[in-house]
């Protein structure tokens, strides 16, 4: 793989939801400016659908927990929905309101319910944003349902069943037939845990390497600390999502790495395979 000028793409997790000046401001519109004011041109948020089929940024199924309104946002309507304030100020801003507001972002997009893949990709049809956002979910289920609809022409993230072939294949050319390729980046934590304090590294230098080789690039997510930072850094990962927003902009342009520049994953033929030689990556 020919080795290029670096880049490392920097994500705000919820807009930089632990900024101090953004504590319980998560998903609003003002942690979403305030990213971009610091030069943040990558935005990470969740959607879920109103009973009237309004898609909101927002990351829980109910308005509860950060905001002053109860309530299961699959049974409200968007008119309910806009009475409730974030922090005591803030409403729960819209996808459309979010893509108008920031056109030249990239909206890094977590379905996190059933009915927010056909909503999701009827707005990107209908704004023209098709080519503005990657697409991720926990479930298997629906970020299928919103490739079919999308029919390629949306960039997604690797779903938990194609995330596991990379983690538990010896070599790429096994992972790629596990898995597939309709995906375009592995979206992971760099730990899962499994039971109690029983933990697997995800983001591991094997599962890295097999990515690159596949053409994938690799964004580990919620890292707030600098010395993890580090870590993944020099494990090669492309991105980075956090919500100490600040953290993480300091600690790139530390190392001459907040500058976007072109990336160096060249795509590997598709007809490369195990037979040819690769060996067993650790």
């Amino acid at each position: 793989m020919r080795e290029q000028q670096r880049r490392v793409r920097a994500y705000a997790h919820r807009g930089g939801a632990l900024h101090p000046d953004l504590v319980g401001m998560e998903n609003t519109m003002e942690a979403f400016r305030h990213a971009v004011a610091l030069g943040y041109t990558h935005l990470e948020t969740d959607v879920h659908v109103t009973r009237d089929g309004v898609l909101l940024a927002f990351h829980d199924a109910a308005l509860d927990r950060v905001t002053d309104v109860s309530g299961l946002i699959a049974e409200m309507t968007y008119a309910q929905v806009q009475a409730a304030r974030i922090g005591g100020e803030h409403g729960v801003p819209t996808m459309a309101e979010l893509f108008a507001a920031f056109p030249e972002v990239t909206f890094n997009i977590d379905l996190k319910s059933d009915g927010a893949a056909a909503a999701l990709a009827e707005l990107l049809a209908a704004t023209g944003h098709e080519d503005k956002v990657i697409v991720g979910s926990f479930s298997g289920r629906r970020i299928k349902e919103f490739r079919r609809l999308t029919e390629g022409r949306v960039r997604t993230s690797a779903n938990p069943r194609e995330v596991l072939a990379y983690v538990l294949a010896p070599t790429t050319g096994i992972a790629r037939r596990l898995a597939g390729g309709e995906f375009d980046a592995f979206q992971i934590p760099h730990h899962q845990r499994l039971l109690g304090p029983l933990a697997v590294r995800v983001a591991s230098r094997g599962l890295v390497r097999r990515a690159h080789k596949a053409g994938k690039e690799v964004h580990v997510w919620t890292i707030d600390d600098p010395a993890e930072m580090k870590r993944l850094i020099e494990r090669d990962v492309d991105g980075l999502m956090t919500d100490r927003t600040d953290v993480l902009k300091a600690f790139l342009e530390e190392r001459g790495l907040w500058e976007a520049v072109p990336s160096r994953v060249d795509p590997v033929d598709e007809a490369e395979s195990d037979e040819n030689g690769e060996e067993p990556e650790k």
